[in-house]
């Protein structure tokens, strides 16, 4: 029972690290990005070409598929969601969700149906271990991954607490029409918040290569797995991912321990319980969100 909780926590924390930018994204803009997923994929292929064609490090491949991607987040915002956000707030859901449609594709037609993975860029790494007492093992990638999603959820919440460019984000999302008559460029605003996001996705899509295989389909599950944990936690609030991702992956790891088709059937099912207890007690179910996140804004 112990090991299988250790394990979901440590799970819980990739899920924190994919749904971050998620959550990011819906509390600036209120703008559910169903490409979330494809685009994590994407900067995992970005890793890889970089990492097995160019020959290049991983952290320079990282530092470079950052960069690109914080540029693609950019253009992404400027070019498709602030026009479609124009005709109303479906239409940036619907366009998200074609850009996923081509992504998949474009990787599907260029690199096939074959699997990929990052774990010969790193290592050991991939499947070494700590034993802790009790005969329990934790993988060390794991543990980066989780220590990770910390430190990111941490600056993020930080960056939007004292800096310039936070309290911009903070300001247009509670209200861009006030913030425009402040001098606040809403446009731009969303734009740098989106290459934020973008940076999240990148680092989220770099560990779903190290701890895992992934192909050009596999945006879809990545998305599920995120938007389940932002709506576990609360959306829009991003220690609360933390929360979301952490219960998401307890609830998968205690359910495969009682059958093979359980990982994935307690996980939807714990979602679903949160999902209609928010109908009726919705503060009791965000309370922990609140909690951690200090009142503050997400």
């Amino acid at each position: 029972m112990l090991n299988q909780i250790i394990q979901g926590i440590l799970l819980g924390g990739y899920y924190a690290l994919i749904a971050c930018g998620l959550s990011f994204m819906f509390s600036v803009m209120r703008i559910i990005n169903l490409a979330h997923g494809s685009l994590a994929v994407a900067s995992a292929y970005l890793i890889f070409v970089l990492s097995e064609k160019a020959r290049l490090p991983l952290f320079a491949c990282f530092i470079i598929a950052v960069v690109v991607m914080a540029a693609v987040g950019w253009l992404i915002q400027r070019l498709i969601l602030d026009r479609s956000a124009r005709a109303g707030q479906l239409l940036p859901i619907l366009s998200t969700f074609g850009l996923s449609m081509v992504i998949d594709n474009s990787l599907f037609e260029h690199f096939g149906a074959d699997t990929r993975s990052l774990a010969n860029a790193i290592g050991d790494l991939s499947w070494a271990s700590w034993e802790l007492p009790g005969g329990i093992f934790v993988g060390k990638l794991p543990v980066l991954i989780f220590a990770t999603a910390v430190v990111l959820l941490a600056g993020l919440q930080l960056m939007l607490s004292h800096t310039k460019l936070g309290r911009a984000i903070r300001a247009t999302a509670e209200d861009p029409d006030t913030a425009g008559l402040m001098g606040i460029d809403a446009g731009k605003v969303n734009a740098a918040a989106a290459a934020i996001a973008m940076v999240t996705v990148t680092i989220a899509g770099m560990f779903l290569g190290m701890r895992a295989t992934f192909e050009p389909y596999s945006g879809a599950p990545q998305l599920l797995f995120a938007f389940e944990a932002a709506v576990i936690g609360g959306a829009g609030s991003l220690w609360g991912t933390l929360i979301g991702g952490i219960v998401l992956g307890v609830a998968q790891t205690m359910g495969a321990s009682v059958h093979p088709l359980g990982f994935l059937i307690a996980g939807h099912a714990v979602f679903l319980i949160v999902l209609i207890a928010r109908l009726f007690l919705p503060d009791l179910t965000l309370l922990p969100a609140k909690l951690l996140r200090g009142g503050g804004a997400a």
